[in-house]
């Protein structure tokens, strides 16, 4: 990664995204982030994060954010809906992103979605699945479309997100069972981390606290190294 180029950020007003910014500006990158208002971006600026205003449901938004004369290494998205919003932006906005990252010949596409997506869909319990299948359906369709699209691709499907502050021992794994819950902070330090770490090429990772597993389990951690 050159030091003139961007990393790409989409989601970045709040969750799992700001913590992402936060940790990518402490590591000194330059980073470019989408935001659909400017209500969040006095604390992005303040970071040292480069704001565009616009909205990813929309491609010549992202076009004009992405396609410059200024190189975008990766692209990182936390980009999601409620289930109980009626425009879900899961599929939608994250196709727009990959689709503009073809053409941008990014390096990199780290795409963050939930556990219960695609084959993962077993780990969790029926009454959890019921409320999140719609939303889960969007997300399943916007890793598809990653997949599909020849970019080298990481995917990170957190558990249950909280917002206390990074424990450190949130884990990464391939073992499509596992269930648990992960602080938002520590999503992010393993976003930051899978970003350099070749292993996780064309990848799809759960990511969890290993001391807050739904139900203690043995499981194999993925290593970064």
């Amino acid at each position: 990664m050159t030091s003139a180029s961007y990393i790409f950020l989409a989601g970045a007003s709040r969750g799992v995204g700001r913590e992402i910014a936060k940790c990518l500006t402490a590591q000194k990158l330059k980073v470019k982030a989408l935001l659909r208002n400017e209500s969040a971006a006095a604390e992005l600026k303040a970071l040292g994060v480069d704001v565009v205003i616009g909205d990813a449901m929309n491609v010549s938004d992202v076009e004009k954010a992405i396609l410059t004369d200024e190189p975008i290494h990766a692209v990182i998205t936390t980009i999601g809906g409620l289930p109980t919003d009626v425009e879900k932006p899961d599929f939608p906005a994250n196709q727009n992103l990959i689709d503009v990252a073809v053409k941008a010949k990014v390096q990199k596409f780290i795409l963050v979605t939930s556990i219960g997506t695609g084959n993962s869909v077993g780990a969790l319990s029926p009454q959890t699945l019921a409320v999140l299948q719609p939303v889960l359906v969007e997300k399943d369709k916007a890793e598809q479309h990653l997949i599909a699209s020849g970019l080298t691709y990481t995917i990170i499907r957190p558990g249950g997100l909280k917002s206390e502050a990074a424990t450190g021992n949130a884990v990464l794994t391939e073992d499509t069972s596992i269930i648990g819950s992960i602080n938002r902070a520590d999503v992010a330090d393993l976003v930051c981390q899978s970003l350099n770490s070749d292993r996780t090429n064309n990848k799809i990772l759960s990511a969890v606290d290993k001391n807050m597993l739904f139900g203690q389990r043995e499981f194999v951690e993925f290593s970064l190294d």
